[in-house]
């Protein structure tokens, strides 16, 4: 399970066909992003692609998300890996609950 510091964000809510995203960066590098696909759409995979998590939401949970990075001192990146048995998303703490 890999858990990384994400110390700074970009939004991307783009005018045309491309979903709104969350550009991640730790350290001034980009490790990944948050694609908020249409509500209702079956959601691809969560994935990389070269080098950079892509975690898939809906775009009903856009504002929520947001508001987690816009209220808390630190937020992270979880990527355990792609398929249905492997959990990912962003948390505020580096601990692992029930470790």
């Amino acid at each position: 399970m890999a858990l990384t510091l994400i110390d700074h964000y970009e939004v991307m809510y783009s005018a045309n066909t491309f979903s709104p995203r969350l550009w991640l960066q730790n350290s001034g590098k980009f490790i990944g992003q948050l694609i908020f696909m249409p509500s209702g759409a079956t959601l691809p995979a969560d994935g990389v692609s070269g080098g950079q998590v892509n975690l898939y939401y809906h775009q009903q949970d856009f504002g929520n998300i947001l508001q987690i990075f816009q209220k808390e001192k630190t937020v992270y990146l979880l990527y355990s890996g792609s398929g249905s048995g492997f959990e990912n998303g962003i948390q505020t703490t580096s601990e692992v609950m029930g470790s």
